[in-house]
Parts: structure tokens; sequence; C-alpha cells
């Protein structure tokens, strides 16, 4: 059996079903729950524009409500993404960004500027000599980044590991990063920097 609300008498209405099992409910409208407390709750979904599913998962737990958000936080039990610009990993315990990662390589020299417009990724260096105890700056040029964000620098890749000091300053659309030589020698290393953008 099934149960369906019917907007006419505003009843639930009993739908047979040869199992005779209660399968599915059939609303046509907003759900109002009532406890017999002075206020009550009401389930609505806005007009769809296509078959939508909402998927819970198999465990016990509180759903969590996100207002006004502009993303998504989105996993499942398996620890497998399900969607969204960020993703957490049940299974690995990690957050951070499911998807949008990009790549760019620098030409001409070690200040030379590049684009890359994601809010994370790699970006290889030029091998130009940079000296010891010496400062390179050079602008990532990027539409994700804000004034008030906080840029995550790591050497990944390529290179002498240890010989480097990596910060950046953020700007508007922007931000200049400073890669310094902290070893005893010149090195002409095409190193690659992995960032990721943490909004502030």
């Amino acid at each position: 059996m099934g149960v369906k609300f019917n907007p006419f008498s505003s009843t639930l209405d009993v739908v047979d079903s040869p199992s005779g099992d209660f399968t599915d409910l059939d609303v046509s409208g907003d759900i109002t729950l009532d406890d017999g407390g002075t206020y009550t709750t009401t389930v609505q979904t806005v007009t769809p524009t296509a078959n939508r599913t909402i998927s819970f998962p198999d465990a016990t737990g509180t759903v969590a409500l996100v207002a006004g958000s502009t993303g998504q936080v989105t996993y499942n039990n398996a620890g497998a993404q399900a969607g969204g610009n960020l993703s957490y990993d049940a299974t690995a315990g990690t957050f951070g960004y499911g998807t949008g990662r990009g790549t760019v390589t620098q030409e001409t020299n070690k200040s030379t500027g590049v684009t890359l417009n994601a809010p994370c990724g790699a970006i290889t260096m030029n091998g130009a000599a940079l000296s010891a105890d010496t400062t390179v700056s050079f602008t990532l040029t990027n539409s994700s980044i804000a004034a008030t964000d906080l840029l995550v620098l790591n050497h990944v890749s390529g290179g002498t590991a240890g010989a480097y000091v990596l910060n950046a300053q953020a700007a508007a659309g922007s931000a200049s990063i400073n890669v310094t030589n902290i070893s005893t020698g010149s090195l002409s290393e095409a190193i690659v920097i992995g960032f990721a953008i943490i909004k502030g």
C-alpha cells in the first residue's frame, strides 16, 4: 500500500499495493510537522525543473542545514565525492576541493606572471637561475582570489627539497607570490608550487 495526499480533502488516502506494504508517500504540496508544541515545521520544495531525488545514507544522525550557501560540501559513506566544488571523504577523513584544480607553466623567467583561474592547482616555475639568499616575486592572476583570502603554498615537486621558502600576499583577483632560495648556492630549477585558496 501507499499513502497519497488528497489536496481537495486535505487528507491522506490509502492507495492499494499488490504487496500490501506502504512503499510511497506522494504529497502534492507542503508537509507540516506538528508535535503539539507552539511551533510547526514545514517541509517544502521549490518548483522543480526535472525529477529530483534526495537520498539519505544508511546511518543514524542529524541532517545539517546550510542556509544561503553558494557552494556545496558533499560526501557519501563510501568516501566518494558526490558532487559540488568541495568534498569531504568520510572514509579517509579528509576535506578539500573536489573539482576545479588547474595547472600553469611560467614562461620567460621566474618573475613572469601567470594566469590560472582556479581555487587550487599547480604552478611550474621557469628554470632560470635564482641566486643564494635571493627572493623572486611573480604575480598569479586568479579570479577566485579576494583581497582577504589566504593562499596555502607548498613546494610539491621538482628541484631541491628544503631549498625554498614560499609566501604570498593576496589582492582582488591576484596574488604576489614570493620564492626565496635559502640554500648556499645558485639554483636553476623548475620547481612546482602547489596552492590552495582559503577564503578569508
